[in-house]
C-alpha cells in the first residue's frame, strides 16, 4: 500500500500569512504588557527623586543643626552643611539629658506595649472577623467610634487615676494604658478576614483542635505579616509619643526619649543645636530599626496582598 503525499493547493485553501512585522511587534508590547513588568519613565524618577529628596530634608537638616554652634545657626543664611562640633553635641546632649536611662525605658515601654496590642488585637480582630456571636456588629461599632474620640479628652481623668494609684514618675503609668489599640483591633479584623479562609478553621475544629489550639498553630501563623506591621506601627508610635509620658514622668525620674530631650537646651536662650543633637540621638533608633527589619516587613506586606 503507498500513500502519496499532495502539495497543498488551492482546494486545501490558501496557507496563513504571517503577521507583519509591525503587526508582531504590537503583539509582543501588549504581551509585555500584561504579563511582564512595567518600566517607569524619566518623569516618575524624577517625581520619585524629588519625595526622597523631601522625606530626607528634616532628618538631614538635624545632623547639619547638631553639627554647628548655636551662634552659627543664628546667622542668616543658615549653613547648609555640615560642621565640625556633631561629636561633641553628641556627647552633651547624651549626658545632659540622661539619654541613657531614657532609651533603655522607652524600649521597655515600646517593646511591652507593641507586644501586648499585637498578641490582644490579633485575638480580637480574629474573634470579630470568624466567631459568629451576639452583639458582634455593635461591639466592632463601639471600637471603631472609640478610634473617633480625641485621645487628649481622656487626659484629666487618667491623670487622676495614675495621681491616685501612686504611679507618678513610674513607668506603669505610661505602659498600662498603651496596652490596647482600637485601630490594631480593626487592623487585623481586616485582614483575617482575607487571609484566613474559613475551610481551615472548620478543618482544625474537625481534627479536634481547641479555641486556643486554633488560634496558636493556625490564626498566628496566618496573620503573621499583618502582626509583623502593627508591630513597627505601635513600636514607633509609642516611641514618639510625647504627651502623656511628659505629664506623668520627670526628667530626673524616669524619662522617656522624647521626655528627655524636651529638657535639652534650657534656658534665656535655648541651644538649638544641642536640641538637634538630642533629636537625632532619638531617632536612629527608629532608623536602625527599619533598616534591619524593613526587608521583613516589606515582605510580610506583599505576602498579605497575595493572600488577599
Amino acid at each position: 500500500m503507498t500513500t502519496t503525499l499532495t502539495k497543498p493547493g488551492p482546494e486545501h485553501g490558501p496557507e496563513p500569512a504571517a503577521p507583519p512585522a509591525r503587526s508582531r511587534r504590537g503583539l509582543r508590547s501588549k504581551a509585555s504588557r500584561a504579563g511582564g513588568q512595567l518600566h517607569a519613565g524619566p518623569v516618575a524618577y524624577v517625581i520619585l527623586a524629588l519625595f526622597t529628596i523631601g522625606s530626607l530634608f528634616p532628618l538631614v537638616w538635624s545632623a547639619i543643626a547638631a553639627s554647628r554652634d548655636n551662634n552659627r545657626l543664628a546667622q542668616t543664611p543658615p549653613p547648609f552643611w555640615f560642621g565640625s562640633n556633631l561629636m561633641h553635641n553628641l556627647q552633651v546632649a547624651w549626658s545632659d539629658a540622661n539619654l541613657g536611662k531614657a532609651f533603655l525605658n522607652t524600649t521597655i515601654v515600646a517593646g511591652i506595649s507593641a507586644g501586648t496590642i499585637v498578641f490582644l488585637s490579633t485575638i480580637a480582630g480574629f474573634a470579630f472577623a470568624k466567631l459568629r456571636f451576639r452583639g458582634r456588629g455593635a461591639l466592632m461599632l463601639i471600637v471603631i467610634g472609640t478610634m473617633m474620640v480625641p485621645p487628649q479628652l481622656s487626659i484629666i481623668p487618667l491623670y487622676m487615676m495614675v495621681a491616685k494609684l501612686d504611679w507618678t514618675d513610674q513607668l506603669q503609668a505610661v505602659i498600662l494604658p498603651s496596652l490596647v489599640s482600637a485601630f490594631g483591633v480593626f487592623f487585623m479584623r481586616q485582614y483575617l478576614i482575607q487571609a484566613l479562609p474559613d475551610e481551615i478553621i472548620e478543618a482544625a475544629r474537625v481534627d479536634g483542635a481547641s479555641s486556643w489550639r486554633v488560634v496558636w498553630h493556625v490564626v498566628f501563623p496566618a496573620a503573621r505579616p499583618a502582626m509583623a506591621v502593627l508591630g513597627m506601627l505601635m513600636f514607633v508610635q509609642t516611641w514618639n509619643d510625647f504627651l502623656w509620658p511628659f505629664l506623668v514622668l520627670t526628667q530626673t525620674g524616669n524619662p522617656t526619649v522624647q521626655v528627655a530631650v524636651a529638657g535639652l537646651g534650657r534656658g534665656y536662650t535655648p541651644d538649638q543645636s544641642l536640641i538637634m543633637a538630642g533629636a537625632l540621638l532619638g531617632t536612629l533608633p527608629l532608623l536602625l530599626v527599619f533598616a534591619v527589619f524593613g526587608k521583613q516587613i516589606v515582605g510580610g506586606i506583599m505576602q498579605g496582598a497575595v493572600k488577599g
